[in-house]
Parts: structure tokens; sequence; C-alpha cells
């Protein structure tokens, strides 16, 4: 049985794509990330620039033009009808003390650009040093504690816009 895959390029042109044309592709692999592809008579030298597995994302050079594509399964396409796309949880707007304790150290300011992962503050609780990381990129809204502070479980610590 073959599976379908929607492949979208560029976010412009869109091409249903099944698995058995996929396999039968003549290809040639040179390196990890490079392929020299047969098709119809016709050379192409590939080589995948950047790929993001879980958002089946992917930056591909093909003859030295560089082209953006999407892949999506029959899954993927259910999944986003239904609205649980990945990422879509991500909108976090606020942060939140996940325990009581104490405020040691606040390393962003309003208005400051942080990326996923960045460090925002650090809580000290139950005498553990927590480092409370950004779970989105985003701006600082508003930081509604200070150095120092106690704090309780669900406070309000940061706002994002």
């Amino acid at each position: 049985m073959s599976k379908t895959f929607k492949v979208k390029v560029n976010n412009t042109f869109e091409f249903d794509i099944d698995s058995h044309q996929a396999t039968n592709l003549d290809t040639v692999k040179v390196s990890k990330s490079k392929s020299h592809v047969l098709q119809q008579n016709k050379t192409f030298h590939t080589e995948i620039i950047n790929s993001d597995f879980n958002q089946k994302n992917y930056t591909v050079k093909v003859n030295n033009n560089s082209y953006t594509v999407a892949i999506h399964d029959a899954l993927d396409e259910l999944i986003k009808a239904m609205g649980f796309e990945v990422g879509a949880t991500k909108k976090v707007n606020d942060i939140k003390a996940p325990m009581p304790g104490l405020i040691l150290d606040i390393n962003v300011k309003v208005g400051q650009e942080v990326k996923e992962n960045d460090a925002l503050l650090i809580l000290e609780a139950m005498k553990m040093e927590n480092v409370l990381t950004s779970p989105r990129d985003g701006v600082i809204k508003s930081i509604s504690v200070n150095k120092g502070n106690a704090v309780e479980k669900n406070q309000l610590l940061i706002v994002f816009e």
C-alpha cells in the first residue's frame, strides 16, 4: 500500500507524492547531506542544508537553488485539521512560580527579546536553585517580581508580549 505525502515548496507550490514515486527515484548518495538524482534523463545535484525533523521542514539546495520544503502525511493533515498541531500548545504567555520560594536572580529586562530555553530567573526552593527558562521565543512584557522577593506557588512572575 502506497502512502501519500503533501509536499509544499517555498510556501507556494503544493505536490502530492506517494511513497512509490519517492522510493523509485534514481539517486546516488554522495555524502551524508548530498545526493545526485536522475529523473527523466535529467541530473540534479541536491544537498540538504537545514532540517527540522520534528516540524518536517527542510531547506534543500537543488543545482545551486535553495528551496524550503515542508512534508506532511495524512496523519499530519488530520492533526492539523483537529487543531492539535505541534507547537500549538507552546503559546505560553506568562510564567508562574512552580513552587513557593525566593527569587535569587532575574536574568531578563522588560522589552528584552528571548529565545526558547533562555534562562529567565533563578528561584530558590527547598534549598535548591531552580533556573526557570523561557518556554518559547518572545519579548518580555512585564516582570512582576524583584530580586529577593518571596513568592507563592502559581504567583505570576513574567508576562510575554
